[in-house]
């Protein structure tokens, strides 16, 4: 979460002594001000994390150069807080090479400085750490324009949870800096006894390079970054030759939320031979770069291909052409690359003629993947979508996939939505700025090894609902298949996996899976509402607008903070915290167009192709999409000399564990809070009262860190936040009702108009407590003095 310059004062208390002195013409002293704190004053140039976990035991390294750009002295405290719930066993630190001495503080020393930070300074942002242990040290002098290289390593044991190992590395940065790190790199290399089945990272892109079952390394790197947000990483270990693992998340009395990951092996023991029909639009549209690109990823596909394997080449544009009558063997190709050559761009689009050609080359028993390319919409052969769509369903083998590449602009994003969707492929489009090569060799190299096709699951013992993706894709080596829902009561069931391997049915059962009762993976419902959003959103497009898929999106949007094109509520005045507020907004959403409010959602390119494209990337989303930001009136924390406040909120939504948080008339209000059902326990800001509560429920600290003023629904009560006096906190708890979170559309439809849900507590506003450093600086700045002579 970026902090203002009031909390970056917050972290630096800095005691600046300045002496001046001069002798004035009338011998009077004047006193030369000291230069003001500059947040720019203090930078990180860079920060480097490798990490190793071997056999679950991570040892985290951390390097991190800090920059004074000032021209004074800054010296003081290094304390950070240590990850929440990390058992750590060895710590060691050093600056500028030399090791120095640090010491654990524990949880109720910690406390103490954290508090007293909250009472001085009346700035709640340390709350988030509260219930964590810290280390201290103390760094030596950091000169004016100069640097200081801290290290820091500590290794924990990481416990498997039914065969999920969850890594998280802490971070914070603008706690003490509001400018960007010039660089940041994490890198986690996993060593394990058992095979590693998947890997996933729901906060930050990770490139994944894996050397067989038992090793492999996680990393990510970004320049002019605000590190804001942890870093977590999980991985799954099974015996199994197909890993199934299971997250889950719930809240007392609601429903629960789950993730299941399942993974094959990395070594394919057996190569699955299989079919691949390339359809390429070769129409006037095509000439010059984007026939170029097509043709290189022609020749990508044929030279990557098993020798066991066989395909064929469909050009289309009036008419439509075929490299070979039948399907070619890979490892007899023939002149490929000469037809590849040949190919030009001339006339019309026959997208029907193509796609038939292609079914008939189909063998039933082999498994067959068509990659159909085109860039423009039908002008010859079947130009009507719905006739096209059920006359390909109809001709098309079950077993052949279709994966569309929709390029540019010009595409009918409906079509090639529905042909992926029938035929259980996906749709991928590619940008005037994207390569054509480049999309489909990516996309071609995770499909190359097919393991189970047409698979199912099967949930014994729970009652589970509302999937995404609806569809479930097939099984290839080194991927993995990430399926989000909610279930209604925690318990263990038994999930069975089936599916068919060269047309053979297979299944895999596994036992004793775990739905939590309560708490969890608070980044679970986040992410298994982005999903439910970009499938209502696609939905609303192909049915031109459905009040109650809207009223949907609008209710998952405001619980989730999503951004979606009906998000401006979110940043603006509307009712969004009763029903009838919400109600309102639906009736006004559904007699406008979409596009109009979609200008950030569809950011930089506008129109029906880039809302299929947005829409897709949030139906297969791994992590919740970013949060609009946009500057409204100002936070409370920050006071100017007059007693206003002083600055303005660049992040008038915040993301608080699976919480949203809106900012609404000087405060933060949750968006479970409903000013018709819930009457808020008010609390004194920085008062004994204040604090004693954060000592019996330390979870609150993660809320109550926005800002002196917050409202929050937690457990059985809704508290605010009030910088008046000391107030009573005993209060009688508020039941609250339950919810489901239905959205519109599924098998088993929900009433839309639920009431939001409490939260229960599992990290902090960016995940868990941070081991990002906070310098308590008692810096000074140098005596300076200068002597005005008097003229002679």
């Amino acid at each position: 979460m970026r902090k203002t310059i009031a909390l970056f004062l917050t972290i630096f208390v800095i005691f600046m002594h300045v002496a001046g002195t001069a002798v004035a013409q009338d011998d009077e002293p004047v006193i030369i001000a000291p230069p003001i704190w500059n947040t720019e004053g203090l930078t990180i140039k860079y920060q480097r994390v490798n990490t190793t976990i071997d056999k679950q035991i991570a040892t985290t390294h951390i390097e991190q150069l800090f920059v004074n750009n000032n021209d004074w002295l800054l010296e003081g405290t290094y304390l950070f807080p240590l990850p929440a719930g990390a058992a750590v066993n060895q710590l060691t630190m050093w600056v500028d090479g030399q090791a120095i001495e640090a010491k654990i503080l524990e949880k109720d020393e910690a406390r103490q400085i954290y508090d007293e930070i909250v009472r001085e300074l009346r700035d709640p942002a340390l709350l988030e750490y509260v219930g964590t242990q810290a280390v201290q040290a103390n760094v030596f002098p950091i000169p004016g324009n100069d640097e200081r290289r801290v290290e820091i390593e500590y290794t924990q044991v990481l416990p498997a949870d039914q065969g999920v190992i969850h890594y998280v590395y802490p971070q914070s940065t603008d706690l003490y800096t509001n400018t960007p790190l010039d660089n940041q790199s994490i890198r986690v290399e996993l060593f394990s006894d058992e095979a590693i089945r998947a890997i996933y990272s729901p906060s930050h892109p990770v490139a994944i390079n894996r050397d067989g079952d038992f090793h492999a390394v996680a990393g990510y790197e970004e320049s002019h970054v605000m590190a804001d947000k942890d870093f977590e990483l999980y991985y799954t270990v099974s015996q199994e030759d197909i890993g199934l693992n299971l997250l889950s998340y719930k809240e007392a009395e609601q429903d629960g939320f789950f993730m299941l990951l399942a993974a094959p092996s990395v070594a394919v023991e057996e190569v699955i031979a299989k079919d691949v029909i390339l359809v390429m639009d070769t129409s006037g549209s095509m000439e010059g770069e984007k026939m170029a690109q097509a043709q290189e990823a022609a020749r990508y596909v044929v030279a990557h291909l098993n020798p066991e394997d066989r395909f064929n080449i469909v050009p289309f544009s009036t008419g439509v052409r075929l490299y070979e009558q039948a399907l070619v063997s890979a490892d007899n190709p023939g002149s490929v690359n000469n037809f590849i050559n040949s190919l030009e761009a001339i006339g019309g689009t026959n997208i029907s003629q193509a796609l038939l050609e292609a079914a008939n080359l189909v063998d039933a028993q082999r498994p067959t993947t068509i990659i159909f390319l085109t860039d423009g919409l039908a002008t010859e052969g079947i130009v009507e979508t719905a006739l096209m769509l059920d006359t390909v369903k109809q001709a098309m083998p079950s077993n052949a996939r279709i994966f569309v590449f929709g390029v540019g602009n010009d595409v009918d994003p409906n079509l090639l939505d529905m042909l992926a969707e029938n035929h259980r492929g996906t749709t991928i489009y590619v940008r005037p700025h994207e390569a054509i090569d480049e999309e489909v060799s990516s996309f071609f190299a995770k499909v190359s090894a097919p393991v189970l096709s047409d698979i199912s699951l099967d949930f014994d013992g729970i009652v589970v609902e509302q999937l995404y993706p609806h569809t479930l894709p097939d099984l290839f080596a080194g991927n993995q298949l990430v399926l989000t829902g909610r279930y209604r009561d925690g318990g263990s069931a038994t999930i069975t996996l089936q599916g068919t391997v060269n047309g053979e049915p297979h299944e895999f059962v596994y036992e004793d899976n775990l739905f939590r009762a309560r708490g969890g993976d608070d980044f679970i419902p986040r992410l298994w509402a982005t999903r439910a959003i970009g499938h209502l959103l696609r939905e609303i497009r192909l049915h031109e607008g459905n009040e109650e898929l809207i009223q949907s999106v609008v209710n998952l949007s405001i619980r989730y903070g999503i951004i979606t094109p009906y998000t401006s509520y979110l940043i603006e005045e509307d009712d969004i915290f009763t029903q009838t507020g919400r109600d309102m907004i639906v009736e006004g959403e559904t007699v406008k167009e979409p596009a109009a409010e979609a200008d950030n959602f569809l950011a930089p390119s506008s129109g029906a192709v880039a809302e299929a494209a947005a829409s897709a990337d949030m139906a297969e989303a791994e992590a919740p999409i970013a949060l609009p930001t946009a500057a409204t009136d100002a936070l409370p924390n920050s006071q100017s000399e007059g007693g206003e406040s002083g600055l303005a909120v660049n992040e008038p939504v915040q993301l608080v564990g699976s919480k949203t948080f809106v900012w609404r008339n000087g405060r933060y209000l949750d968006t479970a809070f409903d000013p018709e059902i819930h009457t808020p326990s008010p609390v004194g800001f920085a008062t004994d009262a204040y604090f004693d509560l954060l000592a019996a429920v330390p979870e609150l600290g993660q809320y109550f860190a926005l800002g002196p003023r917050v409202v929050v629904v937690y457990e059985d009560q809704v508290y605010e936040t009030v910088e008046t006096g000391d107030v009573e906190t005993d209060v009688e708890p508020v039941p609250l009702p339950k919810s489901t979170e239905a959205v519109a559309g599924d098998e088993e439809p929900q009433p839309t108009d639920v009431k939001p849900e409490p939260e229960e507590f599992t990290t902090g506003i960016c995940g868990t407590a941070m081991i990002m450093p906070l310098f308590i600086v008692t810096g000074f700045v140098g005596l300076q003095r200068r002597r005005n002579t008097q003229a002679e």
